[in-house]
This record gives structure tokens, sequence and C-alpha cells, in this order.
């Protein structure tokens, strides 16, 4: 089975000052820690080997409230990343953790009504290559969005002013070993991160990448008006 990877990095400026006291993925959600949240839907997944990614500062207190991983009958890694430089940047960290296998990532903030184990098999059925999630939304300019041809992705674009499509990639991914070969080519954007849709492009060029689409309820819990909505859908969902 494939090996699970939780980016929980970050500065969280934009849930400033509850981001002073803890990371944002430590936030209550629902009746429990945000991070809670990504660790099940990895596990329910069958994925039980997990590494969380996360700053100098906080990797205590993400001990803290995981330990060993027994208590959710998984086995946790953690890695430090020193620099916040993006999403590419934090899931290099898992080279060595990978260990040549195929990963699942997910981002520590995004919150799914639904399970992602359709997905998982999806991506197991594939040869190789890569999977996104897709979910149609009406702000698609906040995200990376994808252009579709038929059944297949032939371009993401990062928050594009004028996008080309209402489906925004979720923070889910699902890589087969080239990923970090992938990260490696990849050259830091205008901002000076290394940006997750630079590496998803480099699989499009390919011919590899696939997508699923997610049914039910999405959330970047990355605001205050989201953080919200993120602690309703938990309280609602059944999943």
């Amino acid at each position: 089975m494939f090996k699970g990877v939780i980016l929980a990095g970050g500065l969280g400026t934009r849930l400033y000052p509850l981001t002073k006291v803890t990371s944002k993925h430590l936030l209550p959600v629902g009746n429990e820690p945000m991070i809670y949240h990504s660790v099940k839907r990895l596990t329910t997944a069958g994925i039980t080997d997990i590494l969380i990614v996360t700053n100098p500062e906080y990797v205590a207190d993400f001990v803290s409230a995981l330990g060993s991983g027994k208590e959710f009958g998984c086995e946790f890694t953690y890695r430090v990343q020193e620099e916040a430089k993006g999403i590419a940047h934090a899931l290099a960290l898992a080279e060595g953790f990978a260990a040549g296998g195929r990963i699942v990532v997910l981002l520590g903030d995004n919150i799914f009504e639904t399970s992602i184990r359709q997905a998982v098999k999806d991506f197991q059925a594939q040869q190789g290559g890569a999977r996104v999630l897709l979910k149609q939304v009406s702000d698609p300019e906040r995200y990376g969005v994808a252009t579709l041809n038929g059944e297949r992705i032939v371009a993401i674009e990062e928050k594009p002013e004028h996008p080309k499509s209402d489906y925004a990639v979720v923070g889910a991914y699902f890589y087969d070993a080239t990923v970090f070969d992938v990260i490696r080519t990849v050259e830091p954007s205008a901002r000076g991160e290394y940006e997750i849709t630079a590496v998803n492009n480099v699989y499009i060029q390919r011919d590899e990448l696939e997508y699923s689409l997610v049914h039910g309820k999405w959330v970047d819990a990355g605001t205050f008006e989201s953080l919200t909505e993120a602690h309703q859908i938990l309280l609602d969902s059944t999943d």
C-alpha cells in the first residue's frame, strides 16, 4: 500500500492572531484538531505509514497532539521544513520516507466531506504517473485551475486572473516515485516558492496526469470564513 504525507507547514498569516498561539493545523475544526481530519482521511483509505511535515517551531506540538500514531492505528514520522518555500519544497522532504514507492499527499488545511478511498483505488489502478482531485468552485481564481479536454487535463494555471474553467485542483495529490526527480527540475515562482502546480504540469507534459472529482463539500480552511465552513462540514459529516 502507498505511504501518506501530510503537509502542515506554512505561516498561517490569514488566520492571525489565532496562529500566534499555534499552527493553524492544530486549530479546532469540528470537535478535533484540524490535523486529525487528514490523518483519518488517510487511515480510512488504508494508508497507515504517514509522514507529517511542519515548521520547526511547531514540531513538538504535533508530536504532543499525535504521538506515535498508535491512537489512530498508524505510524507517524516527522520532518521539519526549515523555510516556507512552497508545497513542492515541503514535499521534497518526503523522498527518503517514500523509499521509492508511491505516495498520497494531503494538505493539512484541506477538509473533505467525503472519503478519498475511491481516488486511492483509482490511483492504484494507474500504471504510474500522478493523479489530482478536482472540485468545481465559484472562485477558481484563488486556486490552481485545471483546463480539461474531454477526460484529460491539458494545463493547470496557478491563481489565474481569468480562469479557463471552474475546476480547482484541491489539496490532495497522488504521485509515483519520479515526483522527486520532477521537483528537482522546478524553478521558484515569482513569489519565490516551489509550486506544486509546476510539478503537476510536468506530469501533464508527459501525459501522465489523471484526475478524480471530489464529491461532497470541500474547503481550504485557510481563512476565518473557510475555517467556519470547515467546522460545519465536519460537524455535519457522517463519512
